[in-house]
């Protein structure tokens, strides 16, 4: 099993340890983060005793340590994922995020598995599937609605817990379906090295040539945000709710992670008297410093893409860039500076901040701020000099609305403590015959005692003694508790020295963590169905992104017939879908079928053609599949992609799953 049916997930990400801790103690329930390789971050790394240092972090609070090993392997890498694995269940860590079904073949630790995001979930019987084949939490495509995720939570147990992207970046792909990286660079974002073809501006053209859309950002999506949705989700079926970000600064994961805990706790306070109470997955209650602002962060703006059905303000078509809040608008334009006004007067400036506006072509151009002054309180107009020289800021003009994407006054607050997590606990203080004992009980019912040997000494002031014992008992700002309530359990007013107070509070809450500690039970390993049950398809194309022989393995122990290599295996050199999306250009654009249905003049000359996607020299072709309501980006590899693989392959053969003959060595 993994979470109880009603307990609530918040799962943060982390780039780093320290990130991590800072995660768990505004709130996350659970931190997924990489461990020393093998993550679908190939820049997001850690050692196994940073790990180490953030597992003892978390289960202090009873907060889980995913550790991500979600990239496709080559055979030769197998062994080094397999001695990780084992490497971070050593540590404590919780559970293993995998994407390569090979892994199931391998002689893992009893640890927990996940399936990936990569893992590409979007039907009932995969996920069903998924389950049976052992893995206990499965995320499901961002691109699903509410009634697909409902269908999802129907067809599996409820041991299996369901998990959903609510917040950060969106890949316009399905996960795992894009190929654009290896087939231009050689590169894979399934091995974790996206190169983000995605966010560049291309010509759209038709099948005439002529040009749709120029220089637009048609394959970048804004950010993902589900902040309305958490209680539909909920009710869905969803119980862990991840944000996207292991690229992510400490100040995003603050903000971010205290956003959703603040909308968590209110829908479990909601209903708390409800036919369904919920409950939170792990221990303590936190405080902020700060009033969490999802605006505050890098964002492309928000959409909460396909939860609620397509729509058509889903794509950042202008700029991959941060937009920012509208701050105010260009008052006059001078040699080195220029001054705008602000359209909130109470709003500070401060040197290092950024500003951003758009050009006449749309395009977003930012501004840091090397000195900002204040040249009328009162109309809140601000003369700021940027780092670079005025000429560079093309269309910079009067009456320019601008936008500020980054407040050095958030950043340095965040950059502080800001939150503080806390557990509850009872005490009881209570005489004994040969002194005073102590007994801490916190809010999951974990127990710690101590006692010490004392002379019973009447207090010279019985009306105050009470109250100081009290006092002198609950001073636990130095540990991670709050105590609710001190009960005195004694004949007569005593007076016991503070020394001896302080030590009995010490020893017991060294014996409580002791007893939290011992008492957290490690996520089972879920069982697969035996006899092994079939896969929901026969034939796997290299969309199944099998990439050695476990993986081929497993889907032939499943019942496929048909397996075909990963498209990193080099095989397909033709054209091919490089990415598949729920992203659709021609809808965005308003050139539709469906769309132009019923509507008197266009009904029947607008069709799903193709289009033609270009960069420079790359050219992609968009294909419109309308049935499922698709797109795919077709293309195919380069040859100097080819020609380098064939030259390494002489260097230093390598081991991977292949379904034909190695093809001819490509000519250089």
């Amino acid at each position: 099993m993994s979470l109880l049916p009603h307990q609530l997930e918040l799962l943060s990400p982390a780039r780093d340890a320290d990130i991590g801790i800072e995660a768990i103690n505004h709130g996350a329930d659970a931190v997924y983060i990489g461990g020393p390789g093998f993550g679908a971050r190939a820049t997001a790394g850690n050692e196994i005793r940073d790990l180490e240092r953030l597992v003892k972090h978390a289960h202090r609070f009873g907060s889980r340590i995913f550790i991500t090993l979600n990239t496709i392997l080559r055979d030769d890498e197998l062994q080094g994922a397999r001695q990780m694995a084992w490497d971070v269940y050593n540590i404590g860590a919780d559970a293993l995020i995998i994407q390569d079904m090979g892994l199931l073949e391998l002689d893992l630790p009893p640890i927990q598995l996940h399936a990936s995001t990569q893992n590409d979930i979007r039907t009932p019987e995969k996920a069903r599937f998924l389950q049976d084949a052992g893995l206990s939490q499965i995320v499901l495509a961002r691109e699903l609605d509410l009634q697909q995720i409902k269908a999802v939570h129907q067809a599996i147990d409820p041991s299996t817990t369901i998990e959903y992207f609510i917040h950060g970046a969106l890949c316009v792909a399905y996960s795992g379906q894009c190929y654009i990286t290896h087939a231009h660079t050689g590169r894979s974002a399934n091995r974790g090295d996206c190169n983000q073809a995605c966010r560049l501006p291309y010509e759209v053209l038709d099948q005439s040539g002529r040009i749709i859309a120029h220089e637009k950002h048609v394959l970048s999506m804004k950010d993902n945000n589900q902040s309305d949705n958490m209680r539909a989700l909920v009710d869905a079926g969803v119980r862990s709710f991840k944000i996207e970000g292991r690229y992510k600064d400490l100040g995003y994961v603050k903000n971010i992670t205290a956003h959703y805990r603040k909308l968590l706790d209110g829908i479990m306070q909601e209903r708390e008297f409800s036919d369904m109470p919920l409950a939170r997955s792990s221990s303590g209650t936190t405080t902020f410093t700060f009033t969490p602002d999802p605006d505050q962060n890098f964002n492309r703006e928000f959409t909460d893409y396909f939860v609620n059905g397509r729509k058509d303000d889903i794509g950042a078509f202008d700029s991959p860039k941060t937009p920012g809040r509208a701050i105010g608008w260009v008052t006059q334009v001078g040699d080195k500076w220029f001054e705008f006004e602000t359209n909130d007067k109470s709003a500070i400036i401060n040197n290092g901040d950024g500003l951003c506006y758009y050009d006449l072509q749309k395009e977003l151009v930012g501004v840091h701020i090397n000195r900002a002054e204040c040249m009328h309180a009162k109309k809140g107009i601000w003369r700021v000099f940027p780092k670079n020289a005025i000429t560079e800021f093309k269309d910079l003009r009067k009456g320019l609305e601008v936008n500020r994407n980054r407040d050095m006054n958030w950043v340095r607050m965040l950059d502080k403590k800001s939150s503080d997590r806390r557990i509850g606990l009872w005490a009881q203080f209570k005489e004994t015959v040969n002194g005073f004992a102590l007994t801490l009980t916190d809010e999951d019912g974990f127990v710690g005692t101590s006692s010490i040997a004392q002379q019973h000494q009447p207090a010279t002031d019985p009306s105050k003694a009470q109250d100081t014992l009290r006092e002198q008992l609950g001073r636990f700002g130095a540990s991670i508790f709050t105590v609710h309530d001190i009960s005195l359990a004694i004949s007569q007013p005593w007076f016991v020295p503070a020394s001896a107070l302080n030590q009995l509070r010490r020893d017991a809450l060294d014996a409580l963590e002791q007893a939290r500690l011992s008492g957290l039970v490690r996520l089972p390993r879920a069982k697969p169905v035996e006899p092994p049950v079939a896969f929901p398809e026969e034939t796997l194309t290299y969309l199944a992104n099998v990439f050695n022989q476990k993986a081929h393995d497993f889907y032939v122990k499943h019942g496929v017939k048909v397996i075909d290599a990963a498209y990193e295996s080099k095989e397909e050199e033709g054209e091919v879908s490089l990415m598949i999306t729920k992203h659709c250009v021609r809808f965005s654009m308003s050139l539709c079928p469906k769309q132009a249905k019923g509507v008197i003049g266009v009904k029947g000359t607008i069709k799903a053609e193709p289009l033609q996607l270009i960069n420079g020299k790359e050219k992609l072709t968009l294909r419109f599949d309308c049935k499922p309501c698709e797109m795919h980006v077709v293309g195919k590899m380069k040859r100097s992609v080819l020609n380098q693989h064939a030259k390494e392959m002489q260097e230093s053969p390598m081991q991977f799953y292949r379904t034909r003959p190695a093809p001819p060595q490509a000519q250089a």
